[in-house]
């Protein structure tokens, strides 16, 4: 039994005396390996390695003291070490599990998994404790990314010890990892069917049909997590997400404000009522959500760019601005939040700005045409015709034969009086997509107005027509 600070433990006291005066006190074994324990479960490894010094002093033929002090060896990285003193204790007691799960333990952390696993295999034949060897040995074949194996060591563990449920959440891994979701769902109901009353098993069973898309059947399974447990939070989680996928989303709410009840309330659970809320259309209550979000965590960029969105749709564009730009000091590197400013500065006005946006898009390889031709059409606005002639070329390079630069790239000549490139252009862009032509008239209504234009285009509707 190990020692705890709570508990007036002789031995350890007696040890700590001993420390501190110099002297020397005698102790059996078993209390030598209790103290060693307490020092390594409380991170005192310095106390732990003067306490090992002692103990092989006072019992220097101990294969557990010498088992410990290989462990801290490992511990320390002196794995060469480690594994000469391993091999000595092998050669006097064959048949000790521990000396090949330390073993293991060294061949594991050189990244020698199959060598760790065949000690492991080794330490199994000695062992009284199966279940933990086996899981182990599923560590281990998961490193290796060997999935059937691993599932199936995490499956024998459940067979020695059934309420094991850390290796029922690795077996289902397992069938998640080879994306195996029928076949995780066919487990889980052979497991369910020899406990019916298993509220992880059903939780399990209901993110598989989520993930399934087969949504009636996984807030099946987590009315029956909360109904075992009902102060299963992550049920409750879970079951809250189904009911967003059916469009329940009163019923949600109410399953989110439950987890704030039963646990500490998270930025995500007030992310998730407010997007609830937002569908709702019930925008005051959404916001007053996300701002919770916010509250529990700053960082939050998603509720940040939530409010954002709200305050454009209810025309509060200096809000918006103010909310954007929190969630651009977090994530400067997301293309949607630079166009989400772009937006916003264009209803301000602000041309400069959204010419900075659109540019950021760029850069960040949002190649989307829309950028393109933001960028280019706020340029011309702001009469910068050669920058907007440079973006709109660099475009055309990755989107040809596209009517809506062709026509940009028509005007921009005609603007610039280079009516042979504008004629071209125009020519090509007529060719694309006659219909856009009005596109012209709206952007450039003085090139519109030009009788060359205007020649071209009937000259091409009464050939086409």
């Amino acid at each position: 039994m190990s020692l705890t600070p709570k508990e007036n433990n002789l031995p350890l006291t007696k040890f700590e005396s001993m420390l501190k005066t110099n002297s020397v006190y005698f102790f059996d074994s078993i209390e030598f390996e209790e103290i060693i324990h307490f020092y390594i479960d409380s991170g005192k490894i310095s106390l732990a390695k003067k306490a090992i010094v002692l103990g092989l002093k006072q019992h220097p033929n101990s294969i557990l003291l010498k088992l410990l002090r290989a462990e801290l060896m490992i511990f320390d990285g002196e794995f060469d070490k480690a594994a000469s003193l391993l091999k000595d204790l092998q050669a006097i007691e064959p048949t000790n599990e521990e000396i090949y799960v330390q073993q293991a333990s060294i061949f594991s952390k050189k990244d020698k998994h199959q060598q760790a696993i065949d000690a492991l295999k080794i330490a199994l034949l000695y062992t009284d404790d199966e279940a933990d060897i086996l899981a182990m040995i599923g560590m281990e074949y998961l490193f290796l990314d060997n999935f059937d194996e691993a599932r199936l060591n995490f499956a024998k563990c459940l067979k020695v010890d059934f309420d094991d449920y850390s290796s029922l959440y690795n077996v289902i891994y397992c069938f998640d990892m080879q994306s195996q979701h029928a076949e995780a769902i066919e487990y889980l109901n052979e497991y369910i069917d020899k406990d019916p009353y298993s509220e992880v098993a059903w939780h399990q069973l209901g993110r598989q049909y989520f993930i399934l898309e087969n949504y009636t059947e996984a807030l099946r399974a987590f009315d029956y997590a909360v109904l075992i447990d009902e102060f299963f939070v992550g049920a409750y989680l879970e079951k809250a997400k189904t009911l967003e996928q059916l469009k329940e989303y009163n019923e949600a709410i109410e399953n989110y404000k439950i987890t704030i009840d039963l646990d500490d309330p998270t930025s995500f659970v007030y992310l998730r009522i407010g997007e609830c809320y937002e569908k709702l259309n019930r925008s005051s209550l959404a916001i007053q959500y996300y701002k919770k979000a916010v509250h529990e965590d700053p960082l939050l960029d998603k509720a940040w760019l939530a409010i954002a969105e709200i305050s454009i749709v209810n025309k509060n564009y200096y809000k918006a601005l103010f909310y954007i730009n929190k969630a651009i000091e977090i994530d400067e590197k997301n293309s949607l939040y630079w166009r989400k400013y772009a937006e916003i500065n264009l209803k301000l006005s602000f041309f400069e700005e959204a010419v900075r946006a659109f540019q950021n898009c760029i850069l960040l390889q949002d190649f989307d045409i829309a950028i393109w031709v933001g960028l280019s059409d706020v340029l011309c606005y702001l009469g910068d015709y050669k920058d907007a002639l440079i973006n709109l070329q660099k475009a055309s390079k990755v989107f040809k034969d596209f009517a809506e630069l062709e026509y940009r790239l028509s005007g921009i000549y005609f603007k610039i009086s280079n009516f042979s490139k504008g004629k071209e252009h125009l020519i090509n862009a007529l060719i694309i997509d006659f219909e856009y032509h009005n596109e012209i008239k709206d952007l450039f209504p003085e090139v519109y107005k030009m009788q060359e234009v205007l020649d071209i285009i009937n000259d091409f509707k009464n050939t086409s027509f």
